[in-house]
């Protein structure tokens, strides 16, 4: 049964603590998407790392197989068996209520409605997260028009667009921008999370309409937009791309020789493209020459601390503190913000990293109040 369901294990070295078992079944692009999955991941080797656990994992070839590897992980008795992604939500309750002995979580849904002792639900403040990194694009385009690329057009990232929209606005207002946010998904099936060439093809289309800062939120499906920003590299003022802000915010950034060949070296004719990240820090993915000290396509990135709500559901079995129900995951438990690093720090001037901190300070203040809805 294990080989049919392509369940590996990973065993970490432990010494002095009661040995626990932990069962992941991943969401569509799977452990290594660079993204929420491998977010994770990650968090569930630093657990197997520090409390000695026992990782099993469970990447389903199509989602009708994500309910018989949840199962087969109850079956066999595992002390916690999380769920990657609100599509095994259903799996999960149901498994629940069949294995009342065994711990479940999902993370982005909540089992049971949060009835359930044995399970919880990991959710997160996508909206407050997404309304920083709106700011950001807000205040650093120079175009004055932004991009959003959602993955499935869903409720949960109705949530990213919705405080992407909100921050990217407020700063607009502030700089008294008549700027635009423009927003496309790339499908309303579980297969968009993993259609890199659609959301190029997005990016492509909102660049020509002069977006020069693009957010996805889209899985797997956002490595299109890096990729399209990485062979672009730059906007050229003409067309419909206009530059609302003439004065040049990256001059003193050193460029890569790719991009003075293509792009040039005079600033007010030429800007440079950058893709936002999502969940998992992705600025690394913008560095072009394996030089962060030279000009990084990626901006920055939304941090959804998957790892960290991994880590947590993992140690409160370790230690037997785990509650059914739901935990919830912010800027005021660190579960959301946005990623600052050697890859992005020439980017951001000092002035827009202290107006952040007091932005998320006003939000978990509920001085700001930032929508979760379109």
């Amino acid at each position: 049964m294990k080989r049919i369901l392509a369940l590996s294990a990973v065993l970490a070295l432990g010494l002095g603590l009661a040995q626990v078992r932990v069962g992941i079944a991943f969401d569509a692009g799977g452990k290594f998407d660079r993204s929420f999955n491998q977010s994770a991941w990650e968090g569930a080797q630093k657990a197997a790392k520090d409390f000695g656990v026992r990782l099993f994992d469970f990447e389903p070839a199509d989602p009708s197989q994500v309910g018989q590897g949840i199962r087969t992980f109850a079956q066999e008795g595992f002390d916690l068996v999380i769920g990657v992604g609100f599509a095994n939500e259903p799996a999960i309750t149901a498994t629940a209520k069949e294995f009342p002995k065994v711990n479940f979580a999902v993370i982005d849904a909540v089992p049971g409605e949060g009835k359930l002792p044995n399970a919880v639900g990991l959710v997160f403040r996508e909206h407050e997260g997404s309304f920083l990194v709106g700011y950001i694009a807000g205040k650093m385009t120079r175009t004055g028009v932004v991009g959003f690329i959602g993955g499935m057009d869903i409720p949960l990232i109705h949530k990213f667009e919705a405080g992407f929209r909100a921050g990217a606005e407020y700063a607009f207002k502030e700089d008294k921008i008549q700027g635009r946010v423009l927003v496309q998904y790339v499908g309303n099936t579980p297969a968009a999370w993993n259609d890199p060439a659609k959301a190029k093809e997005i990016a492509a289309a909102q660049a020509r309409q002069g977006a020069d800062i693009i957010y996805a939120a889209a899985g797997g499906s956002g490595l299109g937009l890096i990729d399209y920003v990485k062979q672009t590299k730059c906007l050229k003022e003409g067309g419909n791309v206009r530059f609302v802000r003439k004065a040049d915010p990256y001059a003193k950034v050193p460029k890569y020789a790719d991009y003075t060949r293509s792009c040039g070296t005079d600033g007010t004719k030429a800007t440079p493209l950058f893709f936002i990240g999502v969940d998992a820090n992705q600025n690394y993915l913008g560095d072009t020459d394996n030089n962060p000290a030279t000009l990084n396509h990626g901006l920055t990135s939304m941090l959804k601390r998957v790892d960290v709500a991994t880590y947590e559901v993992i140690k409160s079995v370790v230690q037997k503190s785990f509650k059914g129900g739901v935990r919830e995951f912010g800027l005021s438990n660190n579960g959301v913000g946005y990623a600052l690093d050697e890859y992005n720090k020439a980017l951001l001037p000092q002035a827009l990293v202290t107006k952040l901190e007091t932005l998320k300070r006003q939000i978990i203040a509920g001085q700001i109040k930032v929508p979760e809805s379109r």
